[in-house]
C-alpha cells in the first residue's frame, strides 16, 4: 500500500502567481549571480522565501531549495578558489569551477520550467539550512 502526500490522492493546483513566484526564486539565483559575479547567488531566493514563506508551501519550497543548493554552489566556488592558489590543486578548481557554474544554470532552468507547471524541484547537494 503506498501513502499519498496528501489527502484525496491529487496535490493542490498552484495558482499563476505561485507558479511566478517560485519561477522567480529559481531564476533569481542566477541573475544575482550574473549581478554580484558569483558570489551572492544566494541572495534572490533568500529573499523571496524571508517575503513569501508564510504564503505558499511551493514557493518556500522553491525558494529554499534554491537558497540552499545555492549555499552549496558558494562552497564549492570557495573551495575552487583555493585549490586555484596551489599550483599542484588548479586543475581540480577549473572543474569545480565549471561543474559549480554550469550547474547553476542546467539545475535552475529545469527547476524554472518544473515550477512554471506547478511542480515542486528538489536540487541536487543542498546544503539544508532553509526548509
Amino acid at each position: 500500500m503506498t501513502t499519498q502526500p496528501y489527502p484525496g490522492s491529487q496535490p493542490p493546483v498552484a495558482t499563476g502567481e505561485e507558479k511566478t513566484l517560485s519561477i522567480a526564486a529559481h531564476l533569481s539565483a542566477i541573475v544575482a549571480a550574473i549581478v554580484t559575479a558569483g558570489w551572492l547567488s544566494f541572495l534572490g531566493p533568500l529573499i523571496i522565501w524571508a517575503v513569501y514563506r508564510k504564503r505558499s508551501p511551493l514557493v518556500r519550497q522553491a525558494a529554499a531549495g534554491a537558497f540552499n543548493f545555492n549555499v552549496g554552489l558558494w562552497v564549492m566556488n570557495v573551495v575552487a578558489w583555493i585549490c586555484l592558489f596551489t599550483v599542484i590543486l588548479s586543475p581540480i578548481a577549473v572543474i569545480l569551477f565549471v561543474i559549480a557554474n554550469v550547474g547553476m544554470i542546467v539545475w535552475h532552468l529545469v527547476a524554472a520550467i518544473r515550477a512554471s507547471q506547478g511542480r515542486a524541484y528538489n536540487y541536487p547537494f543542498q546544503i539544508k539550512i532553509l526548509s
